[in-house]
């Protein structure tokens, strides 16, 4: 990796981790910049989640060298900006707004920006020396199909699909931001080294960091049809988080090939 793109991507993740903060803070200039009408605060701060989840895992992969794991973040974008590009773009254009079209030329980049982090990472050869651990990929496995469902209700516009009051519109964006984790987390399956997994940890992790003090707030307010699927919510964000925490900083082969890695770039 040149000085250039290596920088690049640490720029990438610094604009990534400022969205990420001013979502969960909901600053007025940066909620602006968000197109979509009746989203709610709950709904921000999941914007914010995934803001940093994409951050963390970049980071991680750039700053320990890991370049072939790269090939993974530019499905994640590809699977989440293409299709957001193009039913903003629809409602852009049905409903006159320019603030939606915008947004879809700005989801276009990303998308070409995924493309190319996609093509140019998938070549380089992984570094398989340690495996994946069996319980990170059965969970991996629980992960995608749970993802999937719930994604395709999302994009079903599904009522209650997700524990929170959304938008249909919002309904079909969050739907496919479920669907690039899913596809993020298959990608890692295919390639089964530890190296290939670390940085989906580390993004989950980071999202459930940002998400389990909000939903544990908001737990005892909640509406009683929402509150079933907001308890299985905490509970996979709470075992989410003891399995990365266990993996990053507790198990010592995966534990020792993260940080040292880290450390060696």
């Amino acid at each position: 990796m040149t000085k250039v793109v290596r920088y690049f991507l640490f720029f990438v993740c610094a604009v990534q981790l400022f969205f990420a903060a001013a979502f969960f803070l909901q600053v007025p200039a940066a909620i602006s910049l968000w197109p979509f009408p009746g989203t709610t605060p709950l709904t921000f701060i999941f914007v914010s989640s995934i803001f940093a989840a994409a951050a963390a895992a970049t980071l991680w992969v750039v700053a320990s060298g890991n370049e072939g794991a790269l090939a993974g973040i530019g499905l994640d974008y590809l699977m989440i900006l293409v299709p957001v590009s193009i039913f903003s773009f629809k409602i852009g254009a049905s409903s006159n707004n320019p603030q939606m079209t915008i947004f879809s030329i700005a989801c276009v980049f990303g998308a070409v920006f995924g493309l190319s982090l996609f093509l140019w990472s998938v070549r380089i050869p992984g570094d398989d020396a340690l495996p994946m651990p069996r319980p990170v990929w059965w969970a991996f496995l629980a992960f995608i199909m749970a993802l999937l469902i719930v994604s395709i209700r999302l994009v079903l516009k599904v009522p209650n699909a997700i524990p929170w009051t959304i938008t249909p519109e919002l309904s079909v964006v969050i739907g496919w931001m479920f669907l690039g984790a899913a596809a993020y987390f298959a990608y890692a399956l295919l390639r089964p080294s530890w190296l290939n997994a670390t940085g989906q940890l580390i993004g989950f992790l980071a999202y459930d960091v940002v998400l389990i003090v909000p939903f544990l707030t908001r737990l005892p307010t909640t509406a009683a049809e929402f509150r079933p699927g907001l308890i299985i919510y905490i509970v996979v964000v709470i075992m989410s988080g003891l399995l990365a925490i266990y993996y990053l900083f507790m198990n010592k082969p995966t534990r020792k090939e993260t940080w040292m890695r880290s450390k060696r770039v």
